[in-house]
């Protein structure tokens, strides 16, 4: 299979300033790539242009995810690419007036589903996958930080993604939390999802072996 995401002298700009140059990669189906650097080096820049919401500096060669053009990708068809990736942030965003399967039931409608019976049950295979199952009627605030992470992953993998982003995902949790997100998020790669895992975090690679893209004056090593 041909790699999912493939970067060639890439340029990636924040309000006119290059943030990462000279980016050169590609990631095939089922890798588990680490994101490791300090705070301000570009790894949420990365991440974001690989779901449009950050554009790929038009000075680049080529930025091909998941076989959509990032330099000529038209904002009509994000809505597209988005939905082949699940993204995990460091901070939830989970819609604070509505119950865990509310939430769920938001993303499913806004990308298509219908039938509610369908949903509520392809909701509840999902919580159960991120050991949630119990917790659907639950609020946001009625959670542990561990589960609301939880939730998070479940809403990343709701429409079967290629790739999962994931942004300090551990970043907010204790090291035994920690750890249990970890757990869930490298079974779902063993299961052949794409993982890109941004974090602080250097004891992980040796915990979870995975690739390593380090993160450093301005370039991807």
């Amino acid at each position: 299979m041909s790699n999912l995401i493939e970067y060639r002298n890439v340029k990636l700009c924040q309000a006119e300033q290059i943030v990462l140059q000279d980016v050169n990669l590609a990631i095939a189906p089922g890798e588990f790539v680490y994101l490791l650097g300090k705070v301000g080096t570009g790894k949420s820049t990365f991440l974001k242009s690989l779901y449009g919401a950050l554009p790929v500096d038009k000075s680049s060669e080529k930025a091909m995810v998941l076989d959509y053009d990032m330099l000529h990708i038209r904002r009509r068809r994000l809505p597209y690419l988005r939905r082949r990736l699940g993204v995990v942030f460091q901070d939830y965003q989970l819609l604070t007036d509505r119950s865990v399967e509310e939430n769920l039931m938001f993303v499913l409608r806004a990308t298509g589903w219908k039938k509610k019976a369908t949903m509520k049950s392809h909701i509840q295979d999902i919580l159960a996958q991120v050991g949630m199952e119990t917790k659907a009627y639950k609020m946001p605030y009625q959670l542990s930080g561990g589960e609301q992470q939880r939730v998070v992953i479940a809403r990343a993998l709701l429409n079967t993604p290629d790739i999962i982003l994931a942004d300090e995902p551990t970043g907010n949790l204790d090291a035994e939390t920690g750890k249990e997100i970890m757990d869930l998020l490298y079974g779902i790669s063993q299961a052949g999802i794409t993982v890109l895992l941004s974090t602080h975090n250097t004891q992980w690679p040796a915990l979870y072996p995975g690739r390593e893209l380090r993160f450093e004056n301005q370039t991807i090593l």
